[in-house]
């Protein structure tokens, strides 16, 4: 049973969540009146729908991640919403934030982003959290936050080092300024540049290649890249191999040798 069937998709109010094949979710940010700023309710929704794949995916192996409309993917937290919040009431959203980014990194399955816009402060950080990512030519990422006198609280100065390095994390942090599709794609903050109207279909096209593969090995080779990195070598090699042991005994492995010998296509089950 996939989590799903204990979801009402009904309640998603700021999300669009759609399940294009039974393996894969497309979720959009629907608040394009907004930029597709996330509030609390956003936050709370994430926190929903990615805490119950991470207690079970069931049958899905795949999510992509994208914002409704062509201008924006996510612009960040909603200021307007903050307006003339309380120091309690801003730690207080901030907090879901954070619970909110904690279940986007802890996915179990690949989240691929597709950055159909401009992707500031917060929206930025999703970006980092995705395991990687694909832009239109018109994105623009930017981690704006000490303008307005905070600076990135939903991982950016630990996500972005990691994913530029450091001397080009803290010129981008420091100076607030945007870059481009191009940059970012330089950088290594994306994949790949896809034009606009091919942005989603070439997303997906990826996300179905991946759901195709047996979704136990990929959920351990996630697990063996994240937790390795931040190891050093011998450590990172032992947790592989522990990681790859754990799939010597599944049904999939069987069926993908029996398959290759066959000369068919394996049939996984997650099993």
């Amino acid at each position: 049973m996939s989590p799903y069937n204990a979801i009402d998709r009904d309640k998603f109010q700021t999300l669009r969540v759609e399940e294009r094949n039974p393996h894969l979710l497309v979720v959009t940010f629907n608040r394009p009146h907004v930029a597709n700023a996330v509030n609390t309710e956003t936050g709370q929704e994430l926190i929903d729908l990615f805490s119950a794949l991470q207690y079970d995916p069931g049958n899905y192996r795949a999510v992509v991640l994208t914002g409704a409309g062509e201008r924006h993917f996510c612009a960040g937290a909603d200021l307007k919403q903050r307006k003339g919040m309380t120091t309690e009431a801003w730690r207080a959203q901030h907090a879901v934030f954070e619970s909110m980014r904690q279940a986007l990194l802890n996915c179990p399955i690949p989240l691929i982003g597709a950055i159909n816009g401009a992707a500031y402060a917060g929206g930025c950080e999703m970006v980092l959290c995705c395991d990687f990512a694909y832009a239109s030519p018109n994105a623009r990422f930017a981690l704006t936050e000490v303008k307005i006198g905070v600076m990135p609280g939903g991982s950016g100065t630990q996500t972005m080092p990691r994913a530029v390095g450091e001397r080009r994390a803290k010129e981008f942090i420091f100076s607030a300024v945007p870059i481009s599709a191009e940059t970012a794609l330089q950088w290594g903050l994306v994949n790949r540049i896809v034009p606009a109207e091919e942005l989603l279909a070439q997303t997906i096209a990826v996300a179905e290649r991946i759901c195709a593969n047996a979704p136990l090995s990929i959920r351990q080779a996630k697990k063996s890249i994240h937790f390795g990195m931040q190891a050093d070598l011998r450590t990172g090699m032992a947790f592989e191999i522990e990681a790859y042991n754990r799939l010597v005994d599944t049904a999939d492995r069987v069926e993908g040798v029996n398959a290759f010998n066959e000369g068919r296509t394996p049939v996984f089950q997650g099993k």
